[in-house]
């Protein structure tokens, strides 16, 4: 049997039925994306509200050319709805708790000038968002009538709408001018035919089915006695299963500094316009047309700008081609980590840590930057792991430089950026920060039985 066959050896195909899009689809034929920000006052009217929009969310098994929607719910919004007095304990820890507390603040990096303080949304202490919609349509018309549909239906339900984030039309480009997208995981026992090899298992991104560990991804079980009309599918304990073609959502507002960013390397280059772009391409690890520098260390080469077939340790083990500390080697360090770089034990490091990436740029008066969005089934082992340790450490390298010369925190003041060269390699001091936090929040985006669950009726008490 292939190794990508998980549907024969590991569990069940996806649900795709009950599963929000997102997760197997970014809608890319639906070119303009907002996200509503929602606080609700009363249960009954985010109840309400949830109610609404559940019928009207857009399903794995669906691929709309028009619109679609997603629901997202904090941890105060599954409360809200439920009025459970605690969550049930299979939901994850850094879900229960949020985003913007003390300790997370410091393992992400949201300290100095992204402390909390300064955030336009998502502190802790000041009103709550409950609910998230995640709107994407085929043109700025259908948006537009689609964002007033749920403003009207926000305020028939007695539901505040804190904000409204508008993303740019869609763009293979983020707003340093560097393709983006191109390395996203595929996802095992989609479509029921077999997997590529590299196929990771459903459970790294989808709660319920087994994950690279061979084990089922944690997920929040309830007592039968909660679930007595038998809305939710049952486990194999016989528990009704809440967490079952769920996922966590990450969604983080990051400002980019693209001036700054491009007038560092022009300055630390001395004005010259292709060294500039080579310091550039180095910092990020491809060039602007998307090609890795592994496969193209000189100069940019378009042919290669969708190429993500390669590894690091054998053909640029100490970062000659494309430093080790480059923002998408940090990102995803493929084979080159220790003990054994360059074997399947580096590469199955590696495969537990991966995100399934959503995010879109934006634009306004003000700034610049991107709606970084995630999906991941363990929030800690995966997204927590990858901005703690790899972007804003060094765990996985013997690196000097503090953080990713792209969009680490800076938490100790300006970076360090390293090109090894031969004979000698090059230090560029004094990396400023070019990305700040805006906002953000963790979210659960339910399977469609759990939230129609959720949104039915209030539930009260204890859910486990």
């Amino acid at each position: 049997m292939a190794r990508g066959d998980v549907s024969g050896a590991m569990g069940d195909l996806l649900d795709l039925g009950d599963l929000q899009g997102l997760v197997v689809r970014g809608y890319g034929k639906l070119p303009c994306a907002a996200y509503v920000l929602l606080h609700a006052p009363t249960s009954d009217g985010l109840r309400r509200l949830a109610r609404w929009a559940a019928p009207r969310v857009t399903t794995g098994d669906e691929s709309p050319d028009d619109q679609a929607m997603q629901v997202a719910l904090t941890h105060d919004g599954v409360r809200c709805l439920t009025e459970w007095d605690d969550l049930p304990d299979g939901f994850s820890e850094p879900f229960r708790t949020g985003m913007d507390t003390e300790y997370r603040n410091r393992i992400l990096g949201d300290t100095g000038t992204n402390d909390p303080s300064g955030w336009l949304w998502g502190r802790s202490g000041e009103e709550p968002i409950h609910l998230l919609l995640l709107l994407y349509a085929q043109d700025a018309r259908t948006l537009t009538t689609l964002v007033a549909e749920v403003r009207a239906q926000a305020e028939q339900d007695g539901v505040r709408v804190q904000r409204v984030l508008l993303a740019d039309g869609l763009s293979d480009r983020e707003v340093f001018g560097f393709r983006d997208g191109i390395s996203q995981p595929t996802i095992a026992a989609v479509t029921g035919g077999p997997d590529p090899a590299e196929a990771l298992r459903p459970g790294e991104f989808v709660l319920g089915y087994r994950n690279e560990y061979g084990q089922q991804s944690e997920r929040p079980l309830l007592q039968q006695s909660a679930d007595p009309e038998r809305m939710l599918r049952r486990d194999r304990s016989g528990a009704p299963d809440l967490g079952r073609n769920g996922t966590y959502l990450v969604f983080r507002q990051l400002r980019q500094d693209v001036d700054g960013f491009w007038d560092h390397v022009n300055s630390a280059t001395d004005g010259d316009a292709a060294q500039a772009e080579h310091l550039a391409a180095r910092i990020v690890g491809r060039w602007p047309s998307g090609a890795p520098l592994v496969l193209a260390p000189a100069v940019d080469d378009p042919t290669l700008s969708a190429a993500n077939d390669f590894g690091y340790h054998d053909v640029d083990p100490l970062g000659v081609r494309c430093p080790v500390g480059a923002h998408v080697r940090r990102a995803n360090p493929r084979d080159s980590l220790p003990p054994n770089p360059g074997t399947d034990a580096s590469l199955r490091g590696v495969r537990t840590h991966r995100l399934v990436r959503r995010g879109r740029t934006y634009s306004d008066a003000d700034e610049r930057g991107l709606y970084f969005l995630c999906l991941n089934a363990n929030l800690a082992r995966q997204f927590e792991f990858v901005q703690h340790g790899w972007l804003n450490g060094n765990v996985f390298a013997p690196l000097d430089d503090a953080d990713d010369p792209l969009i680490g925190s800076r938490v100790h003041g300006p970076s360090t950026f390293t090109v090894p060269g031969e004979p000698v390699r090059h230090r560029y001091r004094e990396l400023p920060q070019f990305v700040q936090m805006r906002g953000g929040a963790y979210f659960f985006l339910p399977g469609l039985r759990a939230l129609h669950y959720l949104a039915a009726r209030p539930r009260g008490g204890s859910a486990a």
